[in-house]
Parts: structure tokens; sequence; C-alpha cells
């Protein structure tokens, strides 16, 4: 998985996940990354500095993400989820399809098996499971 420093036309900057860089330009090629703020489709990518992991027997202070931003991200999550289209137990046929070009590329959201979801990710489509306790989006 790598992430990626991307923005859109509107200046918006935000980060990508991909199995990999060949993935990300198969989804923009097919208009399938979408800015999150905006919607545009006329997304780049910006220079970044690799991410490096260095294990370490202290716990920094600094390391760990502050409670903040760390809900920031999960309420975004949430909204995310929640402006999705919800198609059910039909997520991994219905990705797969947004994927490969047979529907129409947009958010959804829906269930599937663990199993089903590695094999999502093992094809090149990223998914990202919902933070839980929020049952009115899974």
């Amino acid at each position: 998985m790598i992430v990626l420093d991307l923005k859109c036309e509107e200046n918006h900057r935000f980060e990508g996940w991909f199995a990999s860089p060949e993935i990300f330009e198969q989804q923009l090629t097919r208009h399938m990354v979408h800015c999150p703020v905006c919607g545009d489709g006329k997304i780049s990518r910006l220079p970044s500095v690799p991410n490096i992991v260095r294990r370490s027997n202290e716990s920094s202070p600094a390391a760990k993400p502050p409670a903040q931003l760390l809900n920031k991200l999960a309420a975004a999550l949430l909204k995310a989820a929640s402006d999705a289209e919800d198609v059910g137990e039909h997520f991994a046929d219905e990705a797969r399809k947004i994927h490969y070009g047979d529907a129409e590329g947009r958010n959804i959201r829906g269930t599937t098996s663990a199993q089903e979801a590695l094999g999502l990710l093992e094809e090149g489509i990223s998914v990202l499971p919902l933070p839980a306790g929020k049952e009115d989006l899974h």
C-alpha cells in the first residue's frame, strides 16, 4: 500500500491510498480518483517524501497523532461513508464492476467478508473498513 499526495485543479490537497503507483495511474485514467472536498476529477500527483517507519522501544509523545487529528479523520471517514451509495451485500461485486469499468464510477459502501476484501486489495481495488459502532453505515 502506498500513500500519495494529490491535489485537484481547485488546489485542494489530499492523500490517496493505493495498492501501487500503477493502480493509481489506472484509476486516474479511468476517472475513478476524485477530490474529497469538491469532487473534481482532474487530479495531479504532488512530490512526496517516503514514509520511513523506525522501530523504537521508547514511546514518544511526538510519534502519536493528536486526539483532535484522529477525531477529525474519523469524522471525515464517517462523512464519506454516509455520502456513499449503500450496495449492501453486493459490495465486492459492485466494487469490481466499477474498477473494471463495467459500472459507473462512484463511492460505494456495503458489507463483505474479510477474505473477499483481501481479494479486492490483491486485484488493486482499494477498500477501507468503516469504524465500528456506526450500524447505520454498515
